[in-house]
């Protein structure tokens, strides 16, 4: 990817207003680390992260990815009527269908001409939405266009919580560790022509991408049946063959007698089956591991792509995962670590929302300037890897 038109005019970013510090979380995991033996401050040393953020309950995401772009098209001076496409990407969304990008385009008034649909990838959402309008523009199909996400993680943490109060398992608070680092806010990303732009800064100058599919197993979130845990339930009160006769009689309609049909009656046959719960399952280990080869090879040809060196590269952004993941691809790509911002450590990590979010924070806090050659380094679980390149 080479682009020679296309500029970020700025970023818009609402942190959600629910602080939740490592130390309460922790403090809600004591029966946990009783019953396993652990010392409180593990979290936190595992992965770097004193706090992150959620939303009020019910908080429709939407409204989030609306303010962040209200913010976005203020520091601009543009107009939603200027708006060509609006992509919503993050991986939390309002409804199956339709696309969230409809409700974020409702409730800002976008130009009715424009293209609005959702884009989902993983954690390299926000950055394949970059790209999509970036490619738009090149072609002349599109002047400016919006890229917003709003992650939530309050669901997943709180459901993972209460998994491990039930089950106070060291081998499931091994596993959940890296659900636990999950954040919550919005973001977005507006990305317009050099003929639009007013500030003519943080030119998009290209990017590379790689991926390594091979591993899509190992970081999944989504929604499990709750059907087993109710029948394993059944089975230890009525035995095992009564709890497989239920099963059975649920996926077919079967009547079962009167005991069974009555139990049926009393949870499964009302609509047990369907519900849904959700899950996050990631082995925190390979990822690391796969993760830091992708990242290296993507990296590699990312500078090929430029002809740089690493030392041409002023600052680089990166995922924001936790410690660990920073330091183990920071030393495999040769950069170091005075060259990046970091806002794991305070609001963990929001998915798509992490790496513009943070870019964002970091010219706030002048610590990208005009004039910087600055790495976006995305990764997301699939195993995929962007890395754009934008002269700030």
């Amino acid at each position: 990817m080479h682009y020679s038109r296309v500029h970020i005019e700025s970023i818009g970013y609402e942190l959600a207003p629910v602080v939740v510090s490592t130390a309460e979380i922790e403090s809600l995991l004591a029966p946990v680390y009783q019953a396993v033996g652990m010392r409180a401050g593990q979290l936190e040393l595992l992965t770097g992260i004193t706090e992150r953020r959620w939303w009020e309950p019910n908080y429709p995401l939407s409204q989030g990815a609306a303010a962040a772009a209200q913010k976005a098209l203020a520091a601009a001076d543009i107009t939603p009527a200027e708006i060509d496409v609006l992509i919503y990407a993050g991986v939390c969304r309002e409804n199956f269908e339709p696309a969230t990008a409809c409700a974020v385009a409702d409730r800002l008034k976008i130009n009715p001409d424009a293209s609005i649909y959702d884009l989902s990838n993983a954690c390299l959402g926000v950055l394949n939405g970059v790209v999509d309008v970036a490619n738009r523009i090149e072609l002349g199909q599109a002047r400016a266009g919006l890229v917003v996400s709003a992650e939530t993680s309050r669901e997943i943490n709180e459901h993972m919580i209460d998994r491990m109060l039930r089950t106070k398992s060291r081998e499931l608070f091994v596993e959940s560790v890296a659900t636990l680092t999950g954040g919550s806010g919005a973001v977005a990303v507006l990305v317009v022509s050099k003929e639009l732009s007013r500030a003519k800064r943080r030119k998009l100058l290209g990017g590379v991408t790689k991926n390594a599919t091979q591993h899509h197993g190992l970081c999944r979130w989504g929604l499990d049946s709750i059907l087993p845990a109710a029948v394993e339930k059944v089975e230890k009160v009525l035995g095992s063959s009564a709890g497989a006769l239920v099963q059975k009689g649920v996926r077919k309609g079967i009547d079962l007698g009167a005991g069974a049909t009555a139990l049926l009656r009393q949870g499964l046959d009302l609509g047990l089956r369907h519900v849904k719960i959700p899950f996050m399952e990631t082995h925190a280990g390979e990822v690391l591991k796969h993760g830091v080869e992708l990242g290296l090879r993507t990296w590699s040809a990312f500078l090929t792509k430029f002809g740089w060196r690493a030392d041409h590269l002023d600052k680089v952004i990166c995922h924001q995962v936790g410690s660990q993941h920073q330091e183990a691809v920071l030393k495999a790509i040769g950069v170091p670590l005075e060259k990046t911002y970091s806002t794991f450590p305070f609001l963990g990590n929001i998915g798509t929302v992490s790496l513009p979010l943070t870019a964002a924070l970091a010219e706030e806090r002048d610590f990208l300037q005009p004039g910087d050659r600055v790495g976006w380094l995305g990764i997301g679980s699939g195993l995929n890897c962007l890395m754009l390149g934008i002269e700030w």
